[in-house]
């Protein structure tokens, strides 16, 4: 999927510019830069990106003006950066149209699985909805547990529904879609939109330990995801796809 993503990085500072086009390269994207918004717009109308990371502080004028200038039927998702990573800024950014915003310096392990994730829910917004009654919704089932992703209800094996948020869901669904196969911290992290400053490897492991609460009955231990040490972390059960 990557070979196909062509990403725009729109910063001031050269050096930000370089390390991050060639850290997406790596890892099979194609990029191209610009050092102000006049320049990216340039890049825009000489052809199409995939995902623009803009940068929110530049002399002159600034990403938000320039996010602004973009808003548009054929607008291409963004992902803001900047140095003032405060909360009023994450705000202001998102309700202008940004599809994520994150804090500098960001680890670019981060930047790289947000970027996936914000590019998964682009293409699955633009898709056309199945038409009514087309097909029957499916759940999974998984130790007495059932998951229904459409209506995102998940139901314990009493058969009470359990309340995720979500960002547990999606880690959820992760597991489910990939049972019993070792899943990174950088895998996870595609599958769940986070908006705070939270160490990168760290936000992984409470959301997992949150998931392990929820799925825990009457106060006993949840044995189902197991940490695999420096490796990640693996759904034990047997998973069952019902339609």
């Amino acid at each position: 999927m990557d070979f196909e993503n062509k990403i725009l990085i729109v910063d001031n500072d050269e050096a930000i510019r370089c390390m991050v086009s060639s850290y997406l390269e790596q890892h099979g994207f194609k990029t191209g830069t610009a050092a102000d918004p006049v320049e990216m717009r340039s890049r825009l109308s000489a052809g199409r990106y995939d995902l623009i990371v803009l940068d929110a502080m530049m002399p002159g004028e600034d990403g938000l003006s320039a996010l602004r200038k973009l808003q548009g039927d054929d607008q291409q998702p963004v992902i803001m950066l900047s140095s003032a990573g405060t909360e009023i800024d994450r705000i202001v950014g998102l309700e202008m149209g940004a599809q994520d915003y994150m804090a500098k310096p960001c680890n670019p392990r981060e930047l790289l699985a947000r970027i996936r994730v914000v590019l998964r829910r682009h293409g699955a917004d633009a898709a056309a909805p199945p038409a009514p009654g087309a097909q029957k919704a499916e759940s999974w089932t998984f130790a007495g547990w059932r998951m229904e992703p459409a209506s995102r209800k998940l139901y314990g094996p009493d058969g009470n529904r359990v309340t995720l948020s979500d960002s547990e869901f999606s880690l959820l669904r992760a597991f489910i879609e990939c049972p019993r196969r070792i899943l990174t911290r950088e895998e996870l992290l595609e599958y769940t939109s986070r908006q705070d400053g939270e160490h990168f490897d760290r936000v992984v492991d409470v959301q997992v330990s949150r998931l392990r609460r929820r799925l825990a009955l009457d106060g006993e231990a949840n044995d189902m995801i197991r940490t695999v040490r420096n490796e990640g972390y693996l759904f034990v059960p047997q998973v069952t796809r019902v339609t």
